[in-house]
């Protein structure tokens, strides 16, 4: 787990192409700001391709060589990149970056969700997920320094440090789990953390029915979880759409401000995610995706009074930063675990491909909704809708706990 959290680690500290896309379209072609983005949307729907079938594939050939296939044909693309000449070739090589680089995410989770028990799956995925917030905070950065100098620059940082978490994992002495627990009983929630858990496992529901009814498309407990994730998803992609424009145009705060809130986001992230997940691993689902929800409703509506906060407009913004990211601290390690736990084995990586698409649907939608909101009726209406939006996903979690028996009579999607 921690030698694939350091190849996580070293990929992430590269990772600045997509950030400087855009800006890079315009410098090469000479065109609009409008046409260059259509860049992101080329890598947006390719992505939306891309993860169910690398899921699918996962499970075909395992988890660990679909990670080291994706991540070093990405290092070699994106090294070949600058040689696009031209609009097409550009919005070509950028569909065959985004289906090559988002493959690995649904292998990688599928991993996760194999090398431990379930016990200790919260922690492990916010592991995982510390050492991505640890490198997006590098890479970025660099990458701006590199683009004064040159854009190639960003291509060649990019594509190396992909090769050389390929490298790690080629090197480290990690078995394809995927493949070989495809025909071995499951983990048992048993004291794994030393401490007792509560047993809501559904592999007694997966050993009812044959593999072909437990598909991710046709698993209503999934696309249940699903329908009740993606209100909160909206709710979170706010962060890089409304709320930059409801800082700087409403509240007169300084971009400074915003970008101020990201290194908050990420120091809480690296100091308490990992042991504040350990903490709750013995948590049920239900519980912990509740309380993930509700964080977000409540922090990111809390925007919507931060212009009457008795203490100061400042200090009601990073309170509210506070709040939404113990919700995010939460949500997303526990949504993985989740998704993991209601996965058959042989079809998990099918699974977080469906799952890891879920964010992607709330990518194209939530910013588009967010500022729609916010020019038509403004800021009271858009974070008063995040907050109900966050409670719908909180309503409907109270539902998504996994039945603790089988029931041949009843396969249903709730206790």
């Amino acid at each position: 787990m921690w030698i694939l959290s350091a190849a996580t680690l070293v990929n992430r500290s590269g990772t600045m192409v997509l950030a400087f896309l855009v800006l890079y379209v315009t410098h090469t072609m000479g065109v609009t700001p409008a046409r260059a983005a259509i860049a992101l949307m080329v890598y947006g729907v390719a992505a939306l391709l891309a993860m169910p079938l690398a899921g699918i594939l996962s499970d075909r050939v395992g988890p660990l060589p679909v990670m080291k296939a994706s991540l070093f044909l990405t290092g070699f693309l994106l090294l070949l990149f600058p040689l696009a000449k031209s609009y097409s070739a550009i919005l070509l090589m950028t569909f065959a970056f985004a289906v090559l680089n988002e493959s690995v995410r649904p292998a990688s989770l599928s991993m996760v969700s194999d090398l431990v028990p379930p016990a200790q799956r919260k922690a492990a995925f916010a592991l995982s997920r510390l050492a991505a917030n640890l490198g997006m905070s590098v890479g970025p950065a660099i990458g701006g320094i590199l683009a004064v100098y040159s854009f190639r620059w960003l291509f060649l940082v990019d594509g190396s440090t992909s090769i050389l978490a390929g490298v790690v994992l080629a090197l480290a002495p990690i078995r394809n789990v995927g493949r070989q627990k495809m025909h071995e009983p499951e983990w048992t929630d048993a004291t794994d953390l030393g401490r007792e858990i509560e047993a809501d496992s559904v592999t007694p529901l997966a050993a009812l029915h044959p593999a072909a009814d437990l598909r991710a498309f046709r698993n209503p407990r999934m696309l249940y979880f699903l329908a009740a994730l993606i209100p909160v998803q909206l709710v979170g992609f706010q962060l890089t759409s409304t709320l930059p424009l409801f800082l700087v145009r409403y509240l007169h705060f300084k971009e400074s401000v915003f970008g101020t809130i990201f290194t908050v986001n990420t120091l809480l992230i690296v100091a308490l995610e990992v042991p504040l997940n350990a903490a709750m691993a013995h948590w049920t689902h239900r519980r912990t995706l509740m309380l993930g929800a509700f964080l977000y409703a409540v922090g990111f509506g809390s925007y919507a009074l931060v212009g009457i906060a008795p203490f100061g407009r400042t200090a009601g913004v990073f309170a509210a930063v506070v709040i939404w990211t113990f919700g995010e601290m939460i949500l997303m390690p526990g949504s993985s675990a989740y998704a993991a736990e209601i996965a058959p084995p042989e079809r998990r990586g099918e699974y977080m491909g469906l799952y890891t698409m879920s964010f992607n649907v709330a990518f194209a939608m939530g910013p588009w909704l967010g500022a729609s909101i916010l020019g038509k009726w403004g800021a009271t209406a858009v974070w008063g809708a995040a907050f109900v939006s966050g409670c719908i996903s909180t309503l409907l979690m109270s539902r998504a706990e996994p039945r603790k028996g089988p029931d041949p009579s009843q396969p249903s999607l709730v206790r």
